[in-house]
């Protein structure tokens, strides 16, 4: 069974045989319901889905991340910095979207937060995080909706990225669940 997490309704939808997750958005209540979530049952694949922003965006596309990588912390003295994606997954992924880009995504609780990352989000290296310590393979996949910096939200293409990943999410799921 794999465990599907969205930061909102708006962005998770349905899937059957999954189970669907709402984290609430940003890293701390992602983190916090993802491992509730994890302590139910023991699922083969954590997928983390929804919508980012991304520097040069032009229209929704989507985005596999090859890791997360947590931009709100600066020492990796005590924080893990990066998350990375299973590589069974990030390829079952790539199998449901091959026109999809690789690559890392940033998650920082503040939007515009994320550095030395293209594509910024907000649960995703909290979602990843939490299934590594309780040892499930896990991958961050988001489509693109904004340009990060940009404020006039009437340039921002919600609606159309979170049709774009309905259509995909069962595919998604699938291809996942053989990985």
């Amino acid at each position: 069974m794999i465990l599907v997490v969205a930061a909102t309704d708006a962005e998770l939808g349905h899937v059957d045989g999954a189970t669907m997750q709402v984290c609430g958005v940003g890293p701390v209540e992602a983190a916090a319901r993802t491992a509730a979530a994890l302590s139910t049952m023991r699922f083969a694949g954590v997928l983390n889905v929804g919508i980012a922003g991304a520097h040069g965006f032009t229209e929704p596309e989507f985005v596999i991340g090859s890791e997360a990588v947590y931009c709100d912390a600066e020492d990796p003295r005590w924080y893990a910095l990066r998350a990375v994606a299973d590589p069974a997954l990030v390829a079952a992924a790539v199998r449901a979207l091959p026109d999809a880009t690789v690559q890392p995504i940033g998650t920082s609780a503040r939007v515009g937060g994320s550095t030395g990352c293209e594509v910024e989000a907000m649960e995703g290296y909290a979602v990843l995080r939490a299934a590594a310590l309780a040892g499930v393979p896990a991958v961050e996949v988001r489509v693109l909706a904004n340009a990060i910096g940009d404020e006039d939200r009437g340039r921002w293409r919600f609606a159309d990225a979170q049709a774009a990943l309905a259509r995909a999410l069962p595919d998604l799921v699938e291809e996942l669940a053989r990985a």
